[in-house]
């Protein structure tokens, strides 16, 4: 297993995840595997890559073991395995993942129709989750979804959210990344979140997952840079989406992201053609337009 050496704002390529859980095509293992290895050669050093969930619920995401057993293996990457209980966490172990992502929902409708139950019972999973992973030596994070709103139940409040990172936090993830799983979050949550983050968990890594459904995405991801050093998630062109989010449209794109963070002065050690390059070749394999502009505007300066 690799280390989880990387710090400072970075980030986090979810496209093998969450970006192909969404797409209509289902993509086989030797093209998931494909897919990594561009994001790795890219320069990307923690992908998730992988969700331990009921194929027949999320087929896009079947063969996570043998998708596991045919990546290339750097001591300077991490993979991160999805889960949602303790079946999931059995896999991902058993298939050597780097990390644990463990998603808690704020929401009981939003729980109920991802995960099958409510939001007490899915705090009583991450616990167990937490608990068996961390004893593992395994990097774990929790990912706290549909933080800035929700599809079934309308607005989730700060209050809310930081009263779901207290609980969580009580069982010491590593890290703790705040998700607009559907894409409805403004700056003014971002700080709010921020804030309250800092004054329960402030000794924990910060992670933001952002969706650009109502092209708020960059903003957000550019407010959370601003406010201190975190992870940030994105998907190679922009795909992505949650099969169980109605118009849950696609990640923020990891060459937008990419080329946002570099005019501001962070390396990010990503190549951002290869990332296009990644994105143009993954487009004709899915049948699907790349969201992102930066390959159709090209780099500055050229």
């Amino acid at each position: 297993m690799a280390s989880m050496t990387v710090s400072g704002t970075h980030v986090v390529e979810v496209g093998p995840r969450d970006g192909l859980q969404n797409e209509k095509k289902v993509l086989d293992v030797d093209t998931r595997v494909a897919l990594i290895t561009r994001a790795v050669d890219a320069g990307l050093k923690r992908i998730e890559t992988v969700s331990f969930v009921n194929p027949k619920r999320v087929p896009q995401m079947a063969g996570a073991e043998e998708v596991m057993a045919a990546l290339p293996r750097r001591d300077d990457v991490n993979y991160i395995g999805l889960v949602l209980n303790e079946r999931g966490l059995d896999r991902a172990l058993e298939a050597g993942v780097d990390e644990v992502n463990v998603v808690v929902v704020c929401t009981d409708e939003f729980s109920m129709r991802n995960q099958g139950c409510d939001v007490a019972e899915g705090l009583a999973r991450w616990e167990r989750i937490a608990e068996r992973s961390k004893a593992a030596g395994v990097f774990t994070s929790a990912t706290l979804a549909v933080s800035f709103g929700c599809p079934f139940s309308g607005e989730v409040t700060a209050d809310t959210v930081i009263d779901i990172v207290d609980r969580v936090a009580q069982s010491g993830p590593d890290e703790i990344a705040i998700a607009d799983t559907i894409g409805v979050g403004v700056p003014a949550q971002v700080r709010a979140l921020h804030e309250g983050l800092v004054r329960v968990a402030p000794d924990v890594r910060r992670r933001w997952h952002f969706h650009n459904t109502r092209n708020t995405g960059y903003a957000n991801a550019l407010t959370a840079f601003d406010l201190g050093e975190c992870a940030l998630d994105s998907s190679i062109g922009g795909f992505g989406g949650c099969p169980f989010a109605p118009a849950a449209t696609g990640n923020i794109a990891t060459e937008d992201l990419r080329y946002q963070l570099e005019r501001s002065g962070v390396d990010t050690g990503i190549d951002g053609l290869a990332v296009v390059d990644a994105a143009t070749w993954l487009s004709a394999e899915l049948d699907s337009p790349v969201q992102a502009l930066l390959g159709k505007a090209g780099p500055f300066p050229g």
